[in-house]
Protein backbone atom coordinates (compact mmCIF):
# COMPACT_ATOMS: atom_id res chain seq x y z
CA UNK A 1 0.00 0.00 0.00
CA UNK A 2 1.32 3.43 -0.96
CA UNK A 3 1.73 5.70 2.05
CA UNK A 4 0.03 9.08 1.86
CA UNK A 5 1.10 12.32 3.52
CA UNK A 6 -0.76 15.60 3.90
CA UNK A 7 1.60 18.59 3.99
CA UNK A 8 0.30 21.68 5.77
CA UNK A 9 1.13 25.18 4.48
CA UNK A 10 0.05 28.71 5.43
CA UNK A 11 -2.29 31.27 3.85
CA UNK A 12 -0.82 34.27 5.71
CA UNK A 13 1.40 36.77 3.92
CA UNK A 14 2.49 39.26 6.59
CA UNK A 15 3.12 39.85 10.29
CA UNK A 16 0.79 42.03 12.40
CA UNK A 17 2.66 44.88 10.72
CA UNK A 18 1.58 44.49 7.06
CA UNK A 19 4.82 46.09 5.85
CA UNK A 20 6.70 43.00 7.04
CA UNK A 21 6.02 40.12 4.66
CA UNK A 22 6.15 36.46 5.57
CA UNK A 23 4.68 33.19 4.27
CA UNK A 24 5.74 29.59 3.64
CA UNK A 25 9.45 28.92 4.16
CA UNK A 26 9.78 27.16 0.81
CA UNK A 27 12.70 24.80 1.50
CA UNK A 28 10.85 23.36 4.50
CA UNK A 29 8.31 22.07 2.01
CA UNK A 30 10.67 21.22 -0.87
CA UNK A 31 13.22 19.28 1.21
CA UNK A 32 10.52 17.14 2.79
CA UNK A 33 8.56 16.77 -0.48
CA UNK A 34 11.69 15.41 -2.18
CA UNK A 35 12.32 12.88 0.60
CA UNK A 36 8.69 11.75 0.59
CA UNK A 37 8.71 11.54 -3.22
CA UNK A 38 11.88 9.43 -3.19
CA UNK A 39 10.10 7.06 -0.81
CA UNK A 40 7.16 6.72 -3.19
CA UNK A 41 4.66 8.46 -0.92
CA UNK A 42 1.61 10.25 -2.33
CA UNK A 43 1.37 13.86 -1.20
CA UNK A 44 -1.36 16.48 -0.79
CA UNK A 45 -1.15 20.14 0.23
CA UNK A 46 -3.65 21.57 2.71
CA UNK A 47 -3.85 25.06 4.23
CA UNK A 48 -6.12 26.49 6.95
CA UNK A 49 -8.28 28.39 4.44
CA UNK A 50 -7.49 26.45 1.26
CA UNK A 51 -6.28 28.19 -1.88
CA UNK A 52 -3.15 30.28 -2.38
CA UNK A 53 0.04 30.14 -0.33
CA UNK A 54 2.36 33.18 -0.12
CA UNK A 55 6.12 32.60 0.08
CA UNK A 56 8.39 34.01 2.78
CA UNK A 57 10.71 36.44 0.95
CA UNK A 58 13.71 35.53 3.09
CA UNK A 59 13.37 31.89 2.09
CA UNK A 60 14.03 32.92 -1.52
CA UNK A 61 17.47 34.37 -0.82
CA UNK A 62 20.90 32.81 -0.32
CA UNK A 63 21.69 30.64 1.62
CA UNK A 64 18.09 29.47 2.17
CA UNK A 65 17.24 29.34 -1.52
CA UNK A 66 18.74 26.01 -2.53
CA UNK A 67 18.33 23.84 -5.62
CA UNK A 68 15.15 22.12 -4.41
CA UNK A 69 13.46 25.47 -3.80
CA UNK A 70 14.69 26.87 -7.12
CA UNK A 71 13.48 23.77 -8.98
CA UNK A 72 10.04 24.09 -7.37
CA UNK A 73 9.69 27.73 -8.41
CA UNK A 74 10.82 26.90 -11.94
CA UNK A 75 8.13 24.20 -12.28
CA UNK A 76 4.72 25.66 -13.24
CA UNK A 77 2.90 22.49 -12.10
CA UNK A 78 4.53 22.67 -8.67
CA UNK A 79 3.78 26.38 -8.31
CA UNK A 80 0.17 25.67 -9.31
CA UNK A 81 -0.06 23.33 -6.30
CA UNK A 82 0.58 26.36 -4.07
CA UNK A 83 -2.30 28.25 -5.69
CA UNK A 84 -4.84 25.47 -5.23
CA UNK A 85 -4.29 23.90 -1.81
CA UNK A 86 -7.13 21.94 -0.24
CA UNK A 87 -9.07 23.24 2.76
CA UNK A 88 -9.19 21.02 5.87
CA UNK A 89 -12.85 20.12 5.34
CA UNK A 90 -11.88 18.56 2.00
CA UNK A 91 -9.46 16.19 3.73
CA UNK A 92 -10.55 12.79 5.02
CA UNK A 93 -7.90 11.89 7.57
CA UNK A 94 -8.56 8.18 6.96
CA UNK A 95 -6.85 8.61 3.58
CA UNK A 96 -3.52 9.63 5.17
CA UNK A 97 -0.77 7.93 7.13
CA UNK A 98 0.99 11.12 8.23
CA UNK A 99 0.65 14.88 8.53
CA UNK A 100 3.62 17.23 8.15
CA UNK A 101 3.41 20.89 9.22
CA UNK A 102 5.76 23.23 7.34
CA UNK A 103 6.90 26.53 8.80
CA UNK A 104 7.64 30.17 8.14
CA UNK A 105 6.59 32.78 10.70
CA UNK A 106 3.22 33.08 8.94
CA UNK A 107 2.04 29.80 10.43
CA UNK A 108 2.12 31.37 13.91
CA UNK A 109 -1.06 33.18 12.88
CA UNK A 110 -3.20 30.63 11.06
CA UNK A 111 -2.08 27.19 12.27
CA UNK A 112 -2.80 27.18 16.05
CA UNK A 113 -6.55 27.76 16.02
CA UNK A 114 -7.58 25.92 12.86
CA UNK A 115 -10.24 23.48 14.05
CA UNK A 116 -9.98 21.64 10.73
CA UNK A 117 -6.25 21.06 11.06
CA UNK A 118 -6.72 20.02 14.69
CA UNK A 119 -9.31 17.43 13.62
CA UNK A 120 -7.05 15.92 10.94
CA UNK A 121 -4.09 15.86 13.33
CA UNK A 122 -6.02 14.29 16.19
CA UNK A 123 -7.56 11.60 13.98
CA UNK A 124 -4.24 10.63 12.36
CA UNK A 125 -2.47 10.63 15.72
CA UNK A 126 -5.07 8.62 17.60
CA UNK A 127 -5.05 5.80 15.11
CA UNK A 128 -1.24 5.58 15.26
CA UNK A 129 -0.34 7.66 12.20
CA UNK A 130 2.61 10.05 12.20
CA UNK A 131 2.23 13.68 13.27
CA UNK A 132 5.24 15.78 12.29
CA UNK A 133 6.36 19.38 12.01
CA UNK A 134 9.44 21.44 11.25
CA UNK A 135 10.48 24.85 12.57
CA UNK A 136 7.41 27.06 13.26
CA UNK A 137 5.21 24.22 12.02
CA UNK A 138 4.96 23.09 15.63
CA UNK A 139 2.63 26.03 16.21
CA UNK A 140 0.07 23.81 14.47
CA UNK A 141 0.29 21.46 17.46
CA UNK A 142 -0.03 24.12 20.17
CA UNK A 143 -3.78 23.87 20.70
CA UNK A 144 -4.53 20.39 19.36
CA UNK A 145 -6.37 18.31 21.94
CA UNK A 146 -6.91 14.57 21.94
CA UNK A 147 -10.35 12.99 22.39
CA UNK A 148 -9.84 12.94 26.17
CA UNK A 149 -9.32 16.72 26.23
CA UNK A 150 -5.57 16.57 26.94
CA UNK A 151 -3.03 18.47 24.80
CA UNK A 152 -1.42 16.24 22.19
CA UNK A 153 1.99 17.70 23.10
CA UNK A 154 1.65 17.29 26.89
CA UNK A 155 4.46 15.14 28.25
CA UNK A 156 5.89 14.61 24.76
CA UNK A 157 9.45 15.34 23.65
CA UNK A 158 9.56 17.73 20.71
CA UNK A 159 11.45 20.58 19.10
CA UNK A 160 10.73 23.62 16.95
CA UNK A 161 12.14 27.06 16.23
CA UNK A 162 13.85 28.24 19.42
CA UNK A 163 13.40 31.66 21.00
CA UNK A 164 17.17 32.13 20.74
CA UNK A 165 16.81 31.64 16.98
CA UNK A 166 14.02 34.26 16.83
CA UNK A 167 16.39 36.74 18.50
CA UNK A 168 19.27 35.86 16.19
CA UNK A 169 16.96 36.16 13.16
CA UNK A 170 15.95 39.62 14.48
CA UNK A 171 12.25 38.92 14.40
CA UNK A 172 11.69 38.59 18.16
CA UNK A 173 9.96 42.02 18.13
CA UNK A 174 7.73 41.04 15.18
CA UNK A 175 6.41 37.63 16.19
CA UNK A 176 3.00 37.46 17.92
CA UNK A 177 4.22 35.16 20.75
CA UNK A 178 7.11 33.03 21.96
CA UNK A 179 6.33 29.60 20.49
CA UNK A 180 8.93 27.78 22.58
CA UNK A 181 7.49 29.21 25.81
CA UNK A 182 3.91 28.45 24.72
CA UNK A 183 4.85 24.83 24.01
CA UNK A 184 6.33 24.47 27.49
CA UNK A 185 3.14 25.96 29.01
CA UNK A 186 1.19 23.11 27.41
CA UNK A 187 3.41 20.53 29.06
CA UNK A 188 5.66 19.70 26.13
CA UNK A 189 9.21 18.56 26.87
CA UNK A 190 11.01 21.00 24.59
CA UNK A 191 14.47 20.10 23.28
CA UNK A 192 16.89 21.94 21.01
CA UNK A 193 20.35 21.55 19.51
CA UNK A 194 23.36 22.92 21.38
CA UNK A 195 23.94 25.39 18.55
CA UNK A 196 21.29 27.51 16.77
CA UNK A 197 20.33 26.82 13.16
CA UNK A 198 21.89 23.35 12.93
CA UNK A 199 19.79 20.36 11.90
CA UNK A 200 18.03 18.76 14.86
CA UNK A 201 15.06 16.41 14.95
CA UNK A 202 13.27 14.59 17.77
CA UNK A 203 11.22 11.39 17.59
CA UNK A 204 8.83 10.53 20.43
CA UNK A 205 6.65 7.62 19.38
CA UNK A 206 4.52 8.78 16.45
CA UNK A 207 5.45 12.45 16.99
CA UNK A 208 8.37 13.65 14.81
CA UNK A 209 9.59 17.26 14.97
CA UNK A 210 12.46 19.33 13.55
CA UNK A 211 13.89 22.53 15.00
CA UNK A 212 14.56 24.92 12.12
CA UNK A 213 14.67 25.25 8.31
CA UNK A 214 17.88 23.22 8.15
CA UNK A 215 16.09 20.31 9.86
CA UNK A 216 13.44 19.67 7.19
CA UNK A 217 15.32 16.90 5.39
CA UNK A 218 16.28 15.09 8.60
CA UNK A 219 12.73 15.38 9.89
CA UNK A 220 11.28 14.00 6.66
CA UNK A 221 13.72 11.08 6.70
CA UNK A 222 12.64 10.24 10.25
CA UNK A 223 8.97 10.42 9.16
CA UNK A 224 9.74 8.11 6.23
CA UNK A 225 11.54 5.66 8.52
CA UNK A 226 8.58 5.65 10.90
CA UNK A 227 6.18 4.96 8.04
CA UNK A 228 8.29 2.08 6.76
Amino acid sequence: MTKRIVNVVTNVGHYDDPSHQTGLWLSELTHAWQVFEENGFEQTLVSPAGGAVPLEPRSLKFPNYDKTAKAWRADPAKMALLETTAAPEEIDSADYDAIYFTGGHAVMYDFPDSAGLQRITREIYERGGIVSSVCHGYCGLLNTELSDGSHLVAGRKLTGFAWQEEVLARVDKLVPYNAEAEMKKRGAIYEKAKLPFVSYAVVDGNLVTGQNPGSAKETAKKVAAALR
